[in-house]
């Protein structure tokens, strides 16, 4: 995992004359994503679980829904640098992949790059089922499981993270990385290459806010609750409401709101 890279720095405290330290940064470098040898994204990420990063983008963008679509993912040395990776599907899965709509560069901060309709940007993905019910006293735990995975964080203070965790608080996998849609992609495709998608009994925690890309991708994944440590976004919150998604927002104990489909959570009396 290439979560961090070390440099130089000029320190200052209290505008004193600044002195040369070591510091860590996040590494940030661009992975292109190909399908069956054509190439589809370039996107910017954190180096290290590119096999998940790529599987969870084909199940964000709604080509494949389960492990057995997938025959394979080859990581390939391009170039020397080993920034791509080939995503062979199963004989007889068959796509077009002219609705893979992000065909251009996609930048750490954007997983929605390229799409040029509403409904592209929808995706399509049908609501989740009713269920589960999680108690609030085990949600306002996930922020500090989250954080106790986040080591690249703590190094850099630069990397978001997403988890997916079951309703009893046991975590399935956690990720981290500049983007925040790719650490969920990444979590995603860990479920799809372990055969546990849909993740229909789970919460998909991330360490930011909650933007309509976020609560999209979790719904590609079938997830019926999204927490986030910071706001949502109103399209978040609408989709929310028309998939029938969960919605928690500024999750930091003791405190947390629901903006949709609180009938998944029990509250003490």
């Amino acid at each position: 995992m290439k979560e961090t890279e070390p440099t130089r720095v000029w320190r200052s405290e209290a505008g004193k004359r600044p002195i040369a330290a070591a510091d860590r940064l996040a590494s940030e470098e661009p992975l292109e994503i190909r399908v069956d040898g054509q190439p589809v994204s370039v996107t910017m990420r954190t180096p290290g679980a590119d096999d998940e990063l790529a599987a969870g983008f084909l199940v964000s963008e709604g080509v494949v829904r389960r492990s057995a679509e997938v025959a394979r993912v080859e990581p390939l040395a391009a170039g020397g640098t080993g920034n791509v990776v080939d995503v062979r599907l199963a004989p007889g899965h068959a796509v077009d992949l002219a609705r893979l709509t992000r065909h251009v560069f996609a930048s750490s901060s954007c997983g929605l790059c390229g799409k040029v309709t509403i409904e592209a940007v929808r995706g399509g993905f049908p609501p989740v089922g009713p269920g589960p019910v999680i108690d609030a006293a085990m949600l306002l735990q996930l922020p500090d499981r989250l954080r106790a995975e986040q080591p690249g964080f703590g190094e850099t203070g630069g990397l978001h993270a997403a988890a997916v965790f079951d309703v009893d608080g046991r975590l399935v996998a956690a990720r981290e990385d500049v983007g925040r849609h790719n650490a969920v992609d990444k979590v995603l495709g860990y479920g799809l290459l372990h055969g546990l998608l849909p993740f229909a009994a789970h919460v998909l925690m991330v360490s930011g806010r909650a933007s309509f890309e976020i609560v999209q991708k979790a719904l590609a994944g079938g997830i019926p609750i999204v927490a986030a440590v910071s706001a949502p976004s109103t399209l978040a919150v609408e989709l929310a409401e028309e998939s029938g998604q969960t919605l928690v927002g500024f999750l930091r104990p003791p405190r947390l709101n629901v903006y949709a489909a609180p009938e998944r959570i029990r509250f003490a009396d």
